[in-house]
């Protein structure tokens, strides 16, 4: 048995809990099978890639995290049909592909999911990166580990994008943008005329905010406690704001709408605002959970409003997109003109990640997206 050939890359490695990014020289194996090897262009930075390097999600370190990667096919495993060397691509979440979730068109609810994602190795337990002194990296995170010059990926979760859009910007529809805009249009499917409430006013969040002007709602209420994210809010289409350090987000809620909106998505993964989220809804009205907290962190509500109001509380994973269909939809619509996802974001260079990181977690920026590489 041969020893697969290694190739030189530089990756943003994450040695221990909390620690920065270090820039590192590393090497990863020629795809094998179904596997797609992709020259990172430019990778977003989600609160995702922050969580697991403080450890709240318990990904082995060290580790090279990056979920949002978007770039150009450099060679396929020789079981891959439908990509080709040279194709524009995004990479999205992993899955296997063959399980009742992935079989029923609902891979984000794939069985294997946290191993696919958050394990720190391939499905057999395998790693593709190792280090300049040949120690394995735990990899494969969310299918790629795009903070790196080089990503493997599967077929399945590397998606063709058209050309004529520039692939620097499109990383962060693998995840982030996807999870926002598909919770509005595939899982909460907000209904034209109706009333839509956005808590949280980040990356995730605006993006709903997007979708639902795409959906057609007619009242879009961002809720959010800085002043900039509300004002481009508006700027994306929001009809209104709340700022809730100033006001009650149910009350004005409740008196914008006359008595609470049919469909609402919660970003923050604050559960103070869950509650908020839930009592903001009108009869029979429906919450999206996509924040994401600690693990084992509760929530509560009123079990009697829940019940007599009919309404709906459901978590949503990757905005129950098939990414293969979803992202290239969102691309056209931002060719389109129609989903300005392209104002959510700030880039930064490879060596800039930490400063990246930390204005993403201070809130200066909604989005950052690396640029790996030109």
């Amino acid at each position: 048995m041969t020893t697969p050939l290694l190739r030189p890359i530089q990756a943003a490695v994450t040695r221990g809990k909390g620690a920065p990014f270090v820039l590192e020289q590393a090497r990863i194996r020629a795809p094998q099978g179904d596997e797609v090897l992709v020259r990172i262009v430019a990778t977003g930075m989600c609160h995702t890639d922050m969580i697991v390097r403080d450890q709240y999600y318990p990904v082995p370190l060290p580790a090279v995290l990056g979920h949002e990667g978007s770039g150009i096919v450099e060679a396929v495993g020789p079981l891959v049909q439908n990509l080709a060397v040279g194709d524009h691509v995004v990479m999205t979440y992993g899955y296997c592909g063959h399980c009742l979730a992935c079989d029923a068109g609902q891979a984000a609810y794939c069985q294997d999911f946290f191993g696919r994602n958050f394990s720190g190795a391939g499905p057999e337990g395998e790693h593709a990166l190792q280090d300049e002194q040949g120690h394995a990296l735990n990899d494969h995170f969310f299918a790629q580990s795009s903070f790196a010059t080089y990503a493997l990926g599967r077929e399945n979760n590397t998606v063709r994008v058209p050309k004529e859009a520039p692939i620097e910007l499109l990383g962060p529809l693998g995840c982030g943008i996807q999870t926002g805009a598909g919770a509005v249009i595939n899982s909460l499917k907000v209904t034209p005329g109706s009333a839509f409430a956005a808590f949280g006013g980040g990356a995730v969040g605006l993006s709903a905010v997007l979708a639902a002007q795409v959906a057609g709602a007619a009242t879009i209420i961002a809720v959010d406690v800085v002043p900039s994210r509300l004002a481009l809010a508006l700027e994306l289409g929001a009809t209104h704001v709340v700022n809730s350090r100033e006001a009650d987000p149910v009350a004005a809620i409740r008196e914008i709408t006359g008595g609470g909106v049919q469909f609402a998505l919660e970003s923050t993964g604050r559960p103070e605002v869950l509650r908020q989220a839930v009592d903001a809804l009108g009869s029979r009205g429906a919450l999206g959970v996509v924040g994401a907290p600690p693990l084992g962190t509760t929530a509560q509500f009123d079990v009697n409003d829940l019940l007599l109001g009919g309404k709906v509380i459901r978590g949503i994973v990757e905005g129950d997109s098939v990414p293969k269909k979803f992202i290239p939809e969102l691309v056209n619509l931002y060719l389109q003109g129609r989903f300005a996802f392209d104002k959510l974001v700030r880039f930064y260079d490879f060596e800039q990640i930490n400063q990246a990181a930390e204005d993403s977690e201070k809130g200066l920026t909604l989005k950052p997206i690396i640029r790996i590489q030109k």
